[in-house]
This record gives structure tokens, sequence and C-alpha cells, in this order.
């Protein structure tokens, strides 16, 4: 069962949004600067792992099973976030979204420290295609906080804003439209989606031109704004409660 939200309809939205511009933006960091691999996109990775067999391919298996590993496991923290704090979805969020932002923030400083090259290899040994530890250690963290967004999006639940998997929103968008036969009912959220994603990864691709760090920098920043709205938004009020409101008003 889909977890409410604290906020009311717009501005939950909008949070959504936000958290999607962020996938883009860190999925075309890692793929640049981290020696193609994504951190958020795991289909990619599963297929990278296996053209990764051929050597003429030239792509890192390694760095696409850790990946894998670091969502899982951000996934998994982000189930048991969600298992103990949920029934408090203002509290839950915002921790949640929180330990996203630090993860984040951490990845910045490691890129930041000028021991990983734009192009994804380590400054100390020089190595391809996303070697070297702190390479490595980036692709592990961007991808805890990727499990950690889906996880915590998944139990959120909001309808036709998933964060992160567009081929669902572009086959809803084209299936359940008019030309499709639909009613092309939220339309406008999931053409929202694919404008967020598509803005996160032209901003990103634009500031690796200037800096690399600014990039994560900068999800860390969107990801702190979204966890201060949840902390700080006025409640969503529904009309229920001002039917009851009205009530209770009368009766006293």
């Amino acid at each position: 069962m889909a977890v409410p939200s604290p906020l009311s309809r717009r501005p939950t939205v909008a949070a959504m949004l936000v958290l999607t511009a962020v996938t883009g933006l860190i999925d075309t960091f890692s793929y640049l600067s981290l020696g193609h691999v994504f951190v958020a996109y795991m289909t990619g990775n599963v297929v990278f792992l296996g053209v990764s067999l051929q050597p003429s391919a030239h792509l890192s298996g390694v760095a696409s099973a850790i990946a894998v590993g670091g969502f899982v496991l951000g996934s998994l923290t982000g189930g048991r976030i969600a298992a103990r704090l949920s029934r408090r979805p203002r509290r839950w969020l915002v921790a949640a979204l929180a330990a996203e932002a630090v993860l984040l923030a951490l990845v910045a400083l490691v890129s930041g420290s000028g021991l990983i090259t734009p192009d994804g290899r380590s400054a100390e040994h020089g190595s391809a295609h996303a070697g070297g530890p702190c390479a490595y250690v980036s692709i592990a963290l961007l991808a805890l906080a990727a499990g950690l967004q889906n996880s915590t999006v998944r139990h959120f639940g909001v309808r036709d804003l998933n964060t992160s998997v567009l081929t669902l929103t572009l086959t809803g968008l084209t299936a359940d439209s008019a030309l499709g036969g639909g009613q092309g009912a939220k339309a406008h959220r999931r053409v929202g989606s694919i404008a967020a994603m598509l803005g996160g990864a032209v901003v990103a691709a634009a500031l690796l031109q200037i800096s690399a760090t600014a990039v994560v920098v900068l999800a860390a920043v969107l990801v702190a704004l979204v966890s201060g709205a949840f902390a700080t938004g006025r409640s969503a009020v529904s009309g229920a409660d001002v039917v009851a409101g009205k009530v209770a008003a009368g009766a006293a």
C-alpha cells in the first residue's frame, strides 16, 4: 500500500520531478566521468555485465557489478527505513532523502579531491574504464544513493512518477494516449518526468565541461532541498478532514 504524502499534490509532484532530474544528473556523471557505467539505470548495467565478457567491448564488468551491488544495498536500506518509519511519512521521507544527500556529498568530496580524472580514470593509477579505488568508491556510493531513492519512491507510490524508469513512463504515455486508444490520463506527469530526466542530463553534460564535482554538488543540493521541503512543508489536508473539522466545530 502506497504511503500518503505529507504534502499536498502539487508540492509532492514537484518533489518527484526534482528527484527525477537528480537521476539524470548522477547517471550522466557516472557514465561520462566514471567510465561508462550507470548508477541508477540498472537495466543498462546488467547489459554491460554481459557485454563486458567480450574483451573488444572495452567495458568494465567490475564497475557494473559494483554499481548493481551498491544499488541493491541501497534498496535494501531504503526498505528497512520504510518499514520502520513509513507510518510517519514526514520523518521517513526526510530521513531517507537526507541520507541520500549525505551520500552524494561524500561523492562530491571524492570528486573534488582530484583523485579521479574527467574520463573516469584514477589519477593515481591511470587505469582505464572507471579503474582505481576512488572511482569504484564513487560508483558504489552513487549506486547506494540511487537504490535508496528508488526504494523510497517505490514505497511512496506517487502515480506515474517513479523518478528513474522512463521505459514504463514512455509506454504509459503512448499506450494510454488517445492515439493509442486510451484516455491520456496523467499525460502531463509522464511528460514532466521525461523532461526532468532530460533536463538533468543536459545540465550535467554542460557542467561536466566546467567541473565534474559541480554536477554531484548540484544533485546533493537538490535532494537536500526536497528533504527540507518534506520537513517544513505544509501538511496536506483532505476534503474529509475539512468536513470532519466543520462537524466537530459545529458540535462544540
